[in-house]
């Protein structure tokens, strides 16, 4: 029996997500209101520290990663107020990815969805940087970031090169990309799918 995920992310084509059957996991802030979420995936100190001044509210269930369980650590009352929300920490890092810097929030959820969860089948949502030169985020207009063309230079050159393997690590699952056009910037095996209409 398949097991369905619905991770909706934060880039421009997280639009074309429509409520369906499956859970649901977001990144950071949702960019809109998605009913029934079964967690957020939280992996900056940014975003920690956001929590903390009270500027940002992340609703629902969190799965944190490695930088906010060292905040935790850092900051034991933030700890102590956010824990009821805190579903769990993850803190594997791939054997492909350099750094937990690489491992942006999109590849997270999709790491623990695929890896801890195991969904036989994945739905991804606003993951824009596979396919465009464009690293906008939804959380960049409550968290301001640089999105300036040497610094999208940056990431896009580090975050699209862990897709591939992260594909490649769980080939027995079977990815959906939506997006406005099919040109992955990356190559893409066997068991992902990219479709333009939802």
């Amino acid at each position: 029996m398949s097991k369905v995920a619905h991770i909706i992310g934060n880039g421009d084509m997280a639009s074309m997500y429509k409520p369906s059957k499956g859970l649901k996991v977001t990144c950071n802030i949702p960019p809109f209101m998605i009913n029934n979420v079964y967690a957020t995936a939280i992996v900056d100190f940014k975003m920690c520290k956001a929590i903390s001044d009270e500027s940002v509210t992340v609703p629902g269930e969190w799965v944190c990663g490695f930088r906010p369980k060292k905040w935790s650590e850092m900051n034991p009352k933030w700890y102590m107020k956010y824990s009821p929300q805190i579903k769990e920490f993850y803190t594997v890092l791939p054997k492909y990815c350099k750094s937990y810097t690489d491992f942006n929030c999109g590849h997270f959820a999709t790491h623990w969805v695929a890896n801890k969860l195991k969904a036989t089948e994945i739905h991804m949502y606003g993951f824009d940087s596979i396919f465009d030169f464009n690293a906008r985020s939804f959380t960049d207009l409550v968290l301001n970031s640089d999105r300036g063309n040497t610094n999208n230079l940056r990431l896009m050159n580090n975050w699209r090169p862990i897709w591939p393997s992260m594909f490649r690590e769980f080939s027995d699952t079977q990815f959906v990309l939506y997006h406005k056009h099919a040109d992955a910037k990356v190559k893409l095996p066997e068991n992902v799918e990219v479709r333009i209409k939802n």
